[in-house]
């Protein structure tokens, strides 16, 4: 039997990413998602559905993270569901699901894609989805010659050789 262990998530981050260094100074960040969903009942009522992770992202990826995103920020992830299981001081059994990040795209600020229409960026600078480096490391970078989007930007309207534009994300 095959194995295929692949998580998607965009939101909003829930707090400040925390940058620390292993003993090998390997950058690792960890900062929490809030994905909201939004719902309605057989009778019409809406309802809005909050789903909470936790994220790890490690090397230049997690101090681009660090460097770029807080509390309140958008940002597409794509990685893998990891188990952590532990014993607390008491001798009680403790267990969580978190996501491995691998990719990372961050969102404009604005409510653009991320499932809010009352998120407005929260003071600070407004718009732009220019970052500087792209937390894709180089040699997985994708080429967007000729659009004139910087890194983090959508890209809209490609087409494959084909004429079809199946492979883009449009976000």
């Amino acid at each position: 039997m095959a194995n295929y262990n692949k998580v998607m998530l965009m939101g909003n981050l829930t707090r400040d990413p925390q940058l620390s260094y292993t003993p090998n100074q390997l950058a690792v960040v960890d900062f929490g998602l809030a994905i909201n969903r939004k719902r309605k009942d057989q009778d019409g009522t809406m309802h809005e559905e909050t789903c909470f992770v936790d994220c790890t992202a490690f090397g230049g990826q997690a101090e681009n993270i660090n460097k770029y995103l807080s509390k309140g920020r958008g940002v597409f992830v794509e990685g893998r569901l990891t188990f952590n299981s532990w014993t607390g001081q008491d001798g009680t059994k403790h267990s969580k699901l978190k996501v491995t990040v691998e990719n990372s795209q961050f969102l404009p600020r604005g409510g653009q894609g991320q499932g809010r229409e009352d998120d407005q960026g929260g003071g600070g600078e407004q718009g732009g989805g220019d970052y500087g480096e792209s937390s894709r490391p180089r040699s997985q970078s994708r080429s967007t010659s000729g659009s004139g989007q910087g890194p983090g930007s959508p890209r809209q309207g490609a087409k494959g050789p084909d004429g079809g534009g199946d492979d883009d994300i449009p976000f």
